[in-house]
């Protein structure tokens, strides 16, 4: 006892010392304040004098009964209280830390100087120095944890280390705090400073089930600690502080290697290595085997669970805590799933070169996530599988497109708003005649098929992804508003509006998939937004539920918007001439939206798909980056994303979206989808002529009047409902957009000013006297040619509709059976659709109609009745 009283004695003499040297320098700046206030007056001295003799007595008298614990038993004492990590059931086993483990103790003499000299370089730089603790590094832990009040800070030691590492509780207490500082003082009386570094580096956890640097040198390397050279033990020497973040095998190799430099740089400063030694490992190429296939299942989604855990709670209070973590994970379609991407994957390696895939579900209710494939599979070391796509860094071409139409629409755009789809000089560095040239610093831009069509909504534009169109309504919207409610939305690495352009809606910046599964999720629910999470529980080794999460969500869209994109995205008529009527992305019975993503190099093929209750993202490509052939995502991976669908879908309720109810009869033409003037007016579909009380409702159409012009001669494009600009020009898109526009319709005969005639004939304005193309009393305006009336046609077969018109019209609307099923604006006026995928009435009367937008901004229609067999 008396031994042990002296010991302590002599620590806390040690301990005060240390810190009083460190403080004296402080306290002397507060000496005059002090005095001033009389604190220090003789009787509060005598009071404080008393106060601290007896708390330092009964210190000592507390540390003197501290025995050391037992280090021998660290090892199995850890496999009996390892964490385990399941499925949302709790009864499917994912992920035992204990299964597998190996650790091979080696002597220190049978490890390679370098990899103890870069572990104490980077962990304890003072360690051949201090006495167990480093005072400074205490009192600066203590400031950290009284003010935060979450004793998280232990300005940790080696010794301290491996003294917690034997302790075996990982609760963050002031009591357990001053225990481990205090043995490990008397472990530093009682081991050598190298026996005490032989245990810590025995005992690191170095990654997954790999404990001490034997076994993480024969893992990673495949040699002994012994031979390990100065790269790699500057490589193993990073990881225990966090093994799973910084493994080789993970997403952030990038991390790891500054982590090491770092090591290297330390060993540098501390005289261990020469600046030849240290600039030769810097640039050495290392190369990590491949991972070891373990007893584990979803291995990417495990490794994110756990990576996630060691942040919050750090790798040692994982490693003996027994902790079970209840997860999101849908182990059914996780299995399932991964079977289907490798299959895919295999596939598309042969047909399109794309040898790897990747599969996210969430429910966008509250951000589960229920199925992470981050590979073709994980042990896959050709490509190599480890890698986790699904929270990697890749640009998501069109699929990033909804939320810059979002932004738009949130600005008072509308789904029907119409701009020119024409080949166009957006860079105001160029001229705007430039309209073919695309060389730096010019941008001029070409849609997927090279086809230009003239005047489109924004809802053929984004179902049918056109990326002139999408260019225009990012600038209409504003690149940092769209930026702004993707971050909202949960789209995570677009941090810099400054670094992107026009570009930015063609996928020019670079997300993660699992964070653009996570954002579409705010479409699927109204607005609403979940973070993605993946774990619903935490209990301890007797059940106790130490975490229960609460999904809490973020409203960031208005549910009118939310609506109007749901809509659009599955709006399978609109994006049938892009997909055809009976594409990868229709689910007949199903209301799904879903958007596609290809870059423009072919590099990432993209589907994001949704239902209001999951919402399912799917990748395909390389993992290092090498082009595909080209074809477009819906080749590529679409077929994946829809048999993962079906599958994931088959146990889940079917739900429909909320369509939108926006009454846009009020706003100006061009955002109603009437493009061909900014004033409106309404005709006798007739005669062409103004309406009056006389003419008979099913013949009055509307009718707009001002000339052919793009959206910024409408509009302002910060107020789009609001008054019309009075100068065009001041903005400098203006002349760039209107060239292309001017010389379509001229050369489509259309005038500068058309103007609303009066009913007796003669013109409201002399600027245009007659509709360039318009024929009066030539017969019949516009006219069905297919399917004929009376005809018969298959229910579940493709049938061609087009219509035929003996005068000038600028675009053909059909209707069948009163639902709108598109248009066309080129003749014949042909659109495809299947009967069955938009309610045919089988074995009864169904109808076409045509409703032809005259170029005078007149409306006329045909109508035919026929049969479904």
């Amino acid at each position: 006892m008396f031994e042990n009283l002296k010991e302590a004695a002599i620590l806390v003499i040690i301990f005060f010392y240390r810190l009083g040297l460190w403080a004296k320098r402080s306290l002397r700046r507060g000496w005059r304040a002090f005095r001033r206030r009389k604190i220090f007056s003789l009787p509060n001295l005598a009071i404080l004098g008393i106060a601290a003799f007896v708390v330092m007595g009964l210190f000592i008298l507390w540390a003197a009964t501290l025995e050391l614990p037992d280090l021998s038993g660290v090892e199995q004492r850890k496999v009996l209280q390892s964490t385990k990590i399941y499925d949302r059931t709790g009864q499917v086993l994912l992920y035992d830390l204990s299964t597998n483990v190996t650790r091979t103790k080696v002597p220190i003499t049978s490890m390679s100087p370098f990899i103890q000299e870069a572990t104490v370089a980077l962990e304890d730089r003072d360690f051949y120095q201090h006495y167990g603790i480093k005072p400074v590094s205490f009192l600066r832990a203590v400031l950290a944890n009284i003010t935060s009040l979450s004793f998280s800070q232990g300005g940790s030691t080696i010794t301290q280390q491996v003294i917690k590492n034997s302790l075996l509780t990982q609760a963050k207490t002031p009591a357990r705090k001053l225990k481990e500082w205090v043995l490990a003082v008397k472990l530093e009386k009682v081991l050598t400073k190298k026996q005490i570094l032989e245990i810590y580096l025995n005992e690191s956890p170095y990654g997954g089930s790999i404990y001490g640097v034997e076994e993480a040198a024969r893992a990673f390397f495949g040699k002994s600690a012994a031979d390990l050279s100065l790269a790699e033990s500057a490589y193993l020497a990073s990881l225990p502080q966090a093994p799973t973040y910084y493994s080789p095998n993970g997403n952030h190799r990038d991390a790891l290697d500054r982590r090491k430099n770092l090591a290297l740089d330390n060993m540098l400063s501390l005289d261990l290595i020469t600046k030849q030694e240290h600039d030769q490992a810097v640039s050495e190429d290392v190369v990590f085997a491949p991972p070891r296939e373990g007893k584990i299942k979803a291995p990417h989604f495990v490794f994110y669970v756990r990576e996630i855990l060691e942040e919050k709670y750090g790798a040692s209070m994982l490693e003996g805590s027994g902790l079970r973590i209840i997860t999101t994970l849908d182990a059914d379609i996780q299995l399932k799933g991964e079977a289907l991407t490798k299959k895919y994957a295999l596939a598309n390696a042969k047909k399109f070169n794309a040898t790897n895939a990747s599969i996210v579900a969430i429910d966008p209710r509250n951000g589960e996530i229920l199925s992470m494939i981050g590979s073709r599979d994980y042990f896959d070391t050709e490509i190599p599988g480890n890698y986790n796509i699904a929270i990697a860094n890749r640009q998501p071409g069109s699929a990033f497109k909804p939320f810059v139409y979002a932004a738009a629409f949130n600005k008072g755009y509308t789904s029907e708003t119409v701009v020119f789809d024409l080949r166009t000089q957006f860079s105001t560095n160029c001229k705007p005649e430039e309209t073919t040239n695309s060389k730096a610093p010019c941008y001029s831009p070409v849609n997927y098929d090279g086809v230009f069509r003239g005047p489109v909504t924004l809802r053929q534009a984004l179902s049918n992804s056109l990326n002139i169109p999408a260019i225009k309504v990012l600038y209409l919207a504003g690149i940092n508003a769209s930026l702004s409610l993707a971050k909202s939305m949960g789209i995570t690495t677009l941090t810099n509006a400054n670094q992107y352009g026009l570009t930015l809606v063609l996928g020019g910046g670079e997300v993660h998939l699992l964070d653009m599964v996570s954002a579409y999720g705010g479409f699927a629910t109204g607005g609403q937004h979940f973070a993605p999470n993946p774990i619903l529980r935490i209990e301890d080794s007797s059940g106790r539920v130490l975490e229960n999460t609460e999904p809490s969500g973020t409203q960031v869209l208005p549910n009118t918007t939310a609506s109007e994109i749901n809509d659009v995205l599955s709006d399978n008529v609109a994006r049938a001439p892009a997909f055809g009527s009976d594409s990868s992305l229709n689910f007949p019975g199903l209301d799904v939206a879903a958007k596609t993503g290809t870059t423009n190099d072919y590099r990432d093929a993209w589907v994001i798909g949704y239902t209001p209750n999951l919402v399912v993202g799917a990748w395909a490509g390389n993992n290092d980056n090498t082009p595909m052939l080209k074809k477009v995502a819906g080749f590529i991976v679409a077929p994946m994303w829809h048999e993962f669908m079906v599958l994931a879908m088959k146990n889940r309720p079917t739900e429909t979206f909320t369509r939108s109810d926006r009454d846009i009869s009020s706003l100006p033409p061009t955002l109603r989808g009437v493009w061909q003037g900014g004033q409106s007016g309404t005709v006798d579909t007739r005669t062409g002529l103004p309406s009056d009380e006389t003419t008979p409702p099913e013949f009055i159409g509307q009718r707009a009047v001002g000339g052919v012009h793009e959206i910024l001669y409408w509009i302002d494009k910060n107020n789009p409902t609001g008054p019309r600009p009075v100068n065009p020009a001041s903005d400098p898109q203006y002349a760039y957009w209107e060239l292309p526009v001017r010389a379509w319709a001229g050369a489509r005969g259309y005038g500068d000013s058309v103007a609303l005639p009066s009913p007796s004939g003669s013109q409201t304005s002399s600027s245009t006297p007659t509709i360039p193309g318009t024929v009066q009393g030539s017969g019949p305006i516009v006219n069905i040619t297919n399917p004929a009336s009376g005809a018969t046609v298959s229910n579940s077969a493709p049938l061609t509709i087009t219509a035929q018109s003996a005068q000038s019209i600028s675009q053909i609307r059909y209707y069948f059976n009163s639902q709108y099923v598109g248009s066309a604006t080129v003749a014949p006026y042909s659109i495809t659709v299947v009967p069955s995928a938009v309610g045919g009435n089988v074995g009864g009367s169904n109808s076409i109609r045509a409703e032809a937008v005259l170029s005078n901004g007149s409306t006329a229609n045909s109508e035919v009745t026929f049969t479904l067999n």
